[in-house]
């Protein structure tokens, strides 16, 4: 429920979650017609304004790439700041899901290897979505500020605690958890954010999954070994 109730702060002027729309259905279809057509502006929305930005993006455009009237999006999201909160609401629930992976009672090498490889798969996923919500922070976080300063710092806190407790534990070594997970953030997100610059170095038209495996496998490798009070040997499992 806490997850539910931090993509609706994030989505406060109306927008939906896609996780909160699969949950609509009726006997007779159309509940599965409205959740079709809203993941489908919602996909669409994404990549228009991973391209051209809130400001660049127009509703048309949106709709067009829906392949479904504007009409259609008006009666969904009726602006298209209730559409730019929903797109931010959805991938802030994606990431904050894969943290709750970290618990007291969990080990965290494999806590953290899950979780470094869940964003990955996201990033490889769901690209424009990070991108999405990159150029937000860059312009300010107009939209989400008060959802940062207030309900992700709680839940960073949260988390940060864990962490503690396993450095108490003896599990991890000394460290400032909050960074620890920013630290995380980047070197996940950096493979959709700059996915230019990771092609042009690698010489690659587009990221393959082995390239995101192998990506994988170093960041954990390194982040368990600089965080762990004992270090994991052999080779990490791509």
């Amino acid at each position: 429920m806490a997850r539910q109730r931090d993509a609706k702060n994030t989505a406060s002027s109306g927008g939906k979650s896609p996780r909160t729309l699969t949950r609509k259905n009726n006997a007779n279809g159309r509940g599965h017609i409205r959740e079709s057509n809203e993941l489908r502006l919602l996909q669409a929305a994404e990549t228009v304004f991973a391209e051209r930005g809130f400001s660049g993006a127009t509703t048309a455009g949106i709709a067009a790439r829906a392949k479904l009237p504007k009409a259609n999006l008006h009666y969904y999201f009726r602006t298209k700041a209730e559409l730019y909160r929903a797109v931010l609401a959805n991938v802030l629930e994606l990431w904050l899901d894969e943290l709750d992976r970290f618990t007291p009672d969990r080990d965290p090498s494999e806590a953290i290897a899950e979780y470094i490889a869940a964003k990955l798969k996201w990033s490889r996923l769901r690209p424009n979505a990070s991108k999405v919500f990159a150029n937000e922070i860059l312009h300010g976080a107009p939209f989400v500020k008060p959802y940062l300063e207030r309900d992700l710092r709680r839940r960073v806190e949260d988390k940060a605690g864990v962490v503690r407790e396993w450095i108490d534990q003896g599990k991890m070594r000394p460290l400032d958890p909050r960074h620890f997970v920013f630290q995380l953030w980047a070197v996940t997100q950096h493979y959709a954010d700059f996915e230019v610059q990771v092609r042009a170095v690698l010489g690659r038209r587009r990221l393959t999954e082995r390239d995101f495996a192998d990506a994988a496998a170093n960041i954990t490798r390194l982040i368990l070994q600089g965080a762990l009070a004992s270090p994991p040997s052999g080779r990490i499992r791509k």
